[in-house]
């Protein structure tokens, strides 16, 4: 049994250590992520914006590349030092998209994903108590993102009506919001695809504010029935105090009757 139970604290020893060292991995990597974040976003909305020549976009490659490398680095590490990989692993599916997708070329399109998830992650812990900045935050990211990958598909097809960044982005305003007025829509599949992104994306922000405003309400309402029911304490133990001095009077003036 001492055998058994030495064994025990052991590994729970261990998978505590391995849990701390994981917080400590992810504090440390928050920053360091939302810079690669930063450079791939804006790396990509130069190769897509500015049409650079073929020495630009090799610089443009590299720093995309080594984004990605960065990426790779900190889901691998995480992946080694959690508890319970496979559990991490299922959880983290969107982070493994992350490594993988740039390998695929057929599939960079889909950097739509990237973009989004990383900066989601690396910035909205530190802004999501606040609803409007959080909300109006990933609004923007989603619409100037899927502009840019719908404008990189359709914006060079003949039989395209999303042909400039401007309509790419009315068009993702009016997707987003559910509008769709019509007057541009994708003609590809890759296209259609990142409209669907698109939708979802805009429904999950909605979602968030929701449940968000929703907690904030929930925990205002029990706010104030805690305050509610300390008031209502303090008063009966007021009313008590008063009792049992007007009880205490009462016996010291039957004594004095008495006498």
């Amino acid at each position: 049994m001492d055998t058994a139970d030495t064994t025990s604290n052991r590994r729970r020893a261990s998978a505590v250590g391995r849990h701390d060292s994981l917080a400590w991995w992810e504090r440390r990597a928050e920053w360091p992520l939302v810079a690669m974040a930063i450079l791939f976003l804006t790396a990509y909305s130069v190769q897509v914006l500015a049409d650079p020549g073929s020495t630009m976009n090799t610089v443009l490659d590299v720093a995309i590349f080594m984004s990605w490398a960065v990426f790779a680095i900190d889901y691998i590490v995480r992946l080694a030092i959690t508890p319970d990989r496979w559990s991490w692993f299922w959880r983290h599916l969107a982070d493994l998209a992350i490594v993988v997708l740039p390998m695929l070329r057929p599939l960079r399109l889909l950097r739509l994903l990237i973009l989004i998830t990383v900066l989601q992650k690396a910035l909205g812990g530190a802004i999501r108590g606040r609803v409007v900045i959080y909300t109006a935050a990933s609004a923007t990211l989603l619409i100037y993102v899927a502009s840019l990958a719908i404008y990189e598909t359709e914006g060079g097809l003949p039989d395209a009506t999303i042909t400039s960044f401007g309509e790419a982005l009315w068009w993702s305003m009016t997707t987003v919001t559910t509008v769709g007025y019509g007057d541009y829509a994708p003609v590809t599949t890759t296209g259609r695809v990142i409209a669907g992104l698109l939708m979802l994306g805009g429904i999950s922000v909605i979602g968030v504010v929701t449940a968000t405003i929703a907690s904030w309400i929930v925990q205002r309402v029990a706010d104030d029935d805690e305050a509610n029911a300390a008031a209502t304490s303090a008063e009966i133990q007021t009313l008590r105090t008063e009792v049992a001095e007007l009880r205490r009077d009462l016996a010291r003036h039957r004594e004095a009757a008495e006498v």
